[in-house]
């Protein structure tokens, strides 16, 4: 199973995953993390490009588009393994909520595998600027809620389940073992 959270910074999707990997294998499932962009030269670069004050321009959101997708190319080839959940800190969708235009960025994409299960992290845009590191220009009210709107949109066209981000950890940890145990065959009242 390939499962993948989305959703804008500060949503605690790195911990959720964490937490969601050692409860999936306290109940004997071998589990994979995955993260985007990922350690390969393609994802270094990335990260490069986006602490660069130009990386808001057309030009450089383009280049990135298709640095995302070469750069999800090598976890492609991971999720052949079917012996396996793969749990993915961002997909392809991510793409699809923070680049235009939308049609390019679904052809660039075109051959990234869809997720079995989407889990969106909504959380609310003032906490997720709050929640804030460093001085990134993404990480503003006016953008992230075009993101979020994004999101809300894009979810439809998957299997997915939408997790209220905002309350505690240990709630939010509750709330995604509940949301995926039934995909999994694990009784939801058995939750440990």
């Amino acid at each position: 199973m390939y499962i993948v959270f989305e959703g804008i910074d500060g949503a605690g999707k790195s911990t959720q995953i964490q937490m969601l990997k050692e409860w999936l294998e306290a109940n004997g499932f071998r589990v994979e993390t995955l993260v985007e962009p990922t350690d390969s030269v393609v994802g270094k670069l990335i990260r490069e490009i986006l602490q660069r004050p130009d990386a808001e321009t057309d030009e450089v959101q383009k280049i990135l588009a298709l640095l995302f997708a070469a750069d999800r190319m090598f976890i492609m080839d991971k999720l052949k393994d079917d012996s396996k959940i793969f749990i993915s800190d961002r997909s392809f969708i991510s793409s699809l909520a923070y680049q235009e235009p939308v049609d390019w960025v679904e052809q660039l994409n075109r051959y990234a595998k869809k997720p079995d299960l989407l889990i969106l992290m909504d959380l609310d845009v003032k906490t997720s600027v709050a929640r804030a590191s460093g001085d990134d220009t993404f990480e503003n009210v006016e953008f992230l809620t075009r993101v979020k709107d994004n999101y809300l949109k894009l979810v439809d066209n998957y299997t997915h389940e939408i997790i209220d981000a905002n309350r505690g950890v240990n709630k939010v940890s509750s709330d995604i073992k509940k949301a995926v145990a039934p995909y999994l065959g694990i009784c939801p009242d058995c939750i440990l």
